[in-house]
């Protein structure tokens, strides 16, 4: 009777083994991979601006990120899939070429993207760091936070089309926030088992780093024309 209580006792220790090696390999792969993704793009940024391209339509945005994200969701099991957030994040970096290129022709320019940059990697290390050592299920913020990002989103759409700065930076603090939970949610899904697809773990945590550094750089601009 005692041998068999040990035996009892050892089956869920494999199994909570077994699955965290998994969502290791998951994590480690997703780092590798948003890496990557990450010096695509901000090469293709770099072209964007050494050429000096002109910034899309807002439609012609938002048909370009929601058509390519499409293709990611449906290729995510397959390794078209890799090519996929490639042709994403790729296009997300074109598009990010002309906004910093109009924000390196302002006063003090080169040190709001700097510093934007900067902060959004800290926030990022810090946050993932956080979760990673506590291991936090963090997973019940999934909820709030979609419904958050919908919110100012749409708010966010507002502001373009009516020009309220004053709005608009209220917006960009609060995405802040919310890219913040963004990553705390996506780093304890990943290590709890929640995302065990890779490339879909790249791709939100890449726009997620891709909205906190544009709120950063939008209030950091707003800051530096005031003074």
């Amino acid at each position: 009777m005692v041998q068999r209580n040990h035996i009892l006792d050892n089956i869920p220790v494999h199994v909570t083994l077994d699955e965290r090696l998994s969502s290791n390999k998951v994590l480690l792969n997703t780092y590798i991979l948003l890496s990557s993704t990450l010096l695509f793009s901000a090469l293709i940024a770099g072209v964007a601006i050494f050429t000096n391209a002109r910034q899309l339509h807002w439609v012609l945005n938002l048909g370009g990120y929601f058509g390519l994200l499409f293709v990611v969701t449906k290729l995510r099991n397959s390794a078209w899939g890799l090519l996929a957030i490639f042709a994403l994040t790729g296009f997300l970096g074109y598009t990010l070429g002309p906004i910093l290129t109009l924000y390196l022709g302002l006063p003090n320019g080169s040190q709001i993207v700097m510093l934007s940059l900067g902060s959004t990697g800290s926030i990022f290390l810090a946050l993932s760091a956080y979760v990673l050592v506590s291991r936090r299920d963090l997973r019940f913020m999934d909820g709030f936070l979609m419904v958050g990002i919908l919110v100012m989103f749409l708010i966010g759409i507002g502001t373009a089309l009516f020009n309220m700065p004053m709005v608009s930076m209220t917006v960009s603090g609060v995405f802040i926030l919310l890219m913040s939970g963004m990553i705390l949610w996506q780093t304890s899904a990943i290590i709890h088992g929640g995302e065990t697809n890779y490339i879909m773990a790249t791709v939100n945590l890449y726009v997620t780093l891709f909205n906190l550094f544009v709120s950063l750089l939008q209030i950091l601009g707003i800051v530096a024309s005031d003074d």
